[in-house]
C-alpha cells in the first residue's frame, strides 16, 4: 500500500473481473477507498451475480485496503448516477471514476440491426458513463479535484480494426463524450481521459487463444495489470495536466490515439485533382 491516493474515493464499474478488478486493486494499493461495482453478468450482459464484486472488495480488504461491493446496474444514465451515490453514501465524497463496465456481444448486422441489443450496448458503454460523469461532476467541482477515466476501444475509430455495428459505435460515442466532457471539466480541476486497453480478459480470451495473439510465446504479455498502472497514474495528482487524451495500453507498451484532419492525404490529393476546373 502507498499513500499516493490516500483519502481519495474511487468508483470502478465492472470491477468484479478482468480489467476492472485490476483497476480496483491498483487504486487500492495506492491508498484509494474503492467502490467495487459489478452486476456479475454473463459475457452477453445477461444475468446477475453479487459474487464477483464481493470477492474483489474482500480481496482489497484482506490486503489492508478499504473497499465496498456494489451491484448497481449502471447500464443507463440513472444507473450511473446511482453508482456514484453509493460512493457518496459510503465515503462522503467521490474523487475518481473509472468507467469500465461493458460487454461486446450483440447488435446484429448492418442489414439486420437488433434494436434491443443496440440499446443494451449503448446503455452500458455510453449512458452508464454519462450518468457517472454527470453525478460526479458537482462534487468534484466543489472540491476542485476529479479524475474520470473512460474505457474505449480501438475498434471505435480505427479503420483497420472496425467491425460490427454495436460495440464499436458505442465505444465511439464514449470516445466523443470523453473529449466533450474534458472541455467542460477543465476549468474545475477535473480531468477526463480514456484508456484503450489491450489485455487478456474473460471478454476476449476466446479470440486471443484462437491465435489472434500467441500469449504462450511470451511475445506479448497481456496482463491487465499493465493497463491498471496507467489508470492509477491518470487518477493521481501528477496527471492534473492530462485531459481529453486517449491512451492505448497493451503488453506494457503505450500509444496515444490522435485524431486530426489532414490536407496531405492521398484522398485529398486525388479529390483536388479530380475537382480542378
Amino acid at each position: 500500500m502507498t499513500a499516493r491516493l490516500g483519502g481519495r474515493v474511487a468508483l470502478v464499474t465492472g470491477a468484479g473481473r478482468g480489467l476492472g478488478r485490476a483497476h480496483a486493486h491498483a487504486l487500492a494499493r495506492d491508498g484509494a477507498l474503492v467502490v467495487v461495482n459489478d452486476l456479475g453478468t454473463a459475457l452477453d450482459g445477461s444475468g446477475t451475480d453479487s459474487g464477483p464484486a464481493e470477492a474483489v472488495a474482500n480481496e482489497i480488504t484482506a490486503a489492508g485496503g478499504r473497499a465496498v461491493a456494489d451491484t448497481t446496474d449502471v447500464a443507463s444514465i440513472q444507473g450511473g448516477v446511482a453508482a456514484v451515490l453509493v460512493a457518496l453514501d459510503a465515503y462522503g465524497r467521490i474523487d475518481i471514476v473509472v468507467n469500465n463496465a461493458g460487454f461486446a456481444h450483440g447488435g446484429g448486422e448492418v442489414e439486420h440491426p437488433i434494436d434491443a441489443e443496440l440499446d443494451a450496448l449503448f446503455g452500458v458503454h455510453y449512458k452508464a458513463a454519462l450518468g457517472t460523469i454527470s453525478a460526479a461532476f458537482g462534487p468534484m467541482r466543489a472540491q476542485g479535484f476529479g479524475r474520470i477515466i473512460n474505457t474505449v476501444s480501438e475498434v471505435a475509430l480505427d479503420a483497420r480494426l472496425a467491425e460490427g455495428i454495436g460495440y464499436g459505435p458505442a465505444k465511439a460515442a464514449l470516445w466523443s463524450l470523453t473529449l466533450a466532457a474534458s472541455r467542460q471539466a477543465a476549468p474545475h480541476g477535473i480531468t477526463v481521459n480514456a484508456i484503450s486497453p489491450g489485455a487478456r480478459t474473460r471478454m476476449n480470451a476466446e479470440l486471443l487463444d484462437a491465435g489472434f495473439r500467441d500469449r504462450s510465446s511470451g511475445a506479448l504479455d497481456l496482463d491487465p495489470e499493465h493497463v491498471a498502472r496507467v489508470v492509477a497514474y491518470l487518477a493521481g495528482d501528477d496527471a492534473g495536466d492530462i485531459t481529453g487524451r486517449i491512451v492505448h495500453a497493451a503488453g506494457g507498451q503505450l500509444r496515444e490515439y490522435i485524431t486530426r484532419r489532414s490536407a496531405g492525404s492521398e484522398l485529398v490529393h486525388r479529390l483536388e485533382q479530380a475537382l480542378q476546373p
